[in-house]
């Protein structure tokens, strides 16, 4: 199962009682599905949880059910529908609209003046019409509408209600986005889902070690081949003067050094030190490499 059917799934365990919350949320599945017109209310879904749930949601908000209740084509998808004239009066009624004068969809926030109203809205708009990426990849939610005002509307009362979410269009659809950890995890705990909210918080953190080891061990690679780099240099550099001047006419501090570089050619330089007898510090070996590299062979 995705990680957006996960939150389907914990969404529609929430309680479709009263009567307010209830329309509340079949308002945000409508306003959010495939169609709401005069002739025709249909909602399709993936999920088997919302599928089970939309019958009784619609009973308890407006007092009956759907028409036809069918599998969907390619199977996997249940629709939904409500096409007599009488049932889909009522529910515009219920939004306070005629369904036979509506010329394009808008939010009636009348409707949702109470917190507890907004947050089912909300529920309703993610089940019908939203979806998340699997954390472990990115961040990234969204609800899609047909409607341009519904988006626009919903865009500001999110952001009423504290959140920041972005916006954008495609191909034909209107789509609000959310692309912030901590913002889905908010507004997955106002539209009654916590453990997912959790869940999301749990990817983070998992998420978050992984990149910062992954980056140490970037660095401790990166560190071991300058290491290795500069070794290799030296030896080359000791090599030459070897052949040319000698290492016995080196003065005794910077023959001691060139004699550890080639017993040890993969050492750092505070390995040598540790090695050196009597130790030296990091810094003492490092200004005597620096002047074997500048000595003539």
């Amino acid at each position: 199962m995705s990680f957006s059917a996960q939150v389907k799934s914990e969404l529609c365990r929430q309680s479709v009682a009263p009567v307010c919350c209830a329309a509340a949320e079949a308002y945000g599945a409508l306003l959010f599905a495939n169609a709401f017109t005069h002739q025709e209310l249909r909602i399709i879904t993936g999920s088997g949880d919302f599928a089970q749930r939309l019958p009784r949601l619609f009973q308890k908000a407006f007092g009956f059910g759907f028409d036809q209740v069918r599998p969907g084509r390619g199977g996997g998808k249940t629709v939904l529908e409500i096409t007599d004239r009488a049932k889909i009066d009522a529910v515009f009624a219920r939004y306070g609209c005629d369904s036979g004068l509506l010329l394009a969809h808008h939010i009636n926030f009348g409707a949702l003046e109470e917190d507890t109203a907004r947050a089912c809205f909300l529920r309703g708009a993610f089940l019908a019409g939203g979806s998340i990426t699997d954390p472990a990849k990115r961040y990234h939610l969204e609800l899609v509408t047909d409607h341009k005002s519904v988006a626009g509307e919903a865009f500001v009362l999110l952001r009423e209600m504290g959140f920041t979410p972005k916006e954008t269009r495609r191909k034909g659809h209107y789509v609000i986005y959310f692309k912030q950890s901590e913002a889905i995890e908010d507004l997955f705990t106002t539209m009654g889902a916590p453990g997912a909210a959790m869940a999301l918080m749990s990817a983070k953190v998992e998420k978050d070690m992984r990149n910062a080891v992954n980056r140490r061990v970037n660095c401790d690679s990166a560190n071991a081949d300058k290491i290795v780099t500069a070794a290799q240099a030296q030896l080359e550099k000791i090599r030459a003067l070897e052949r040319g001047i000698g290492l016995e006419a080196l003065p005794e501090e910077l023959r001691r050094v060139a004699l550890l570089r080639i017993a040890n050619p993969a050492a750092s330089l505070a390995d040598l030190a540790a090695l050196s007898d009597p130790p030296l510090s990091k810094s003492a070996v490092n200004h005597r490499m620096r002047k074997l590299m500048t000595l003539e062979a």
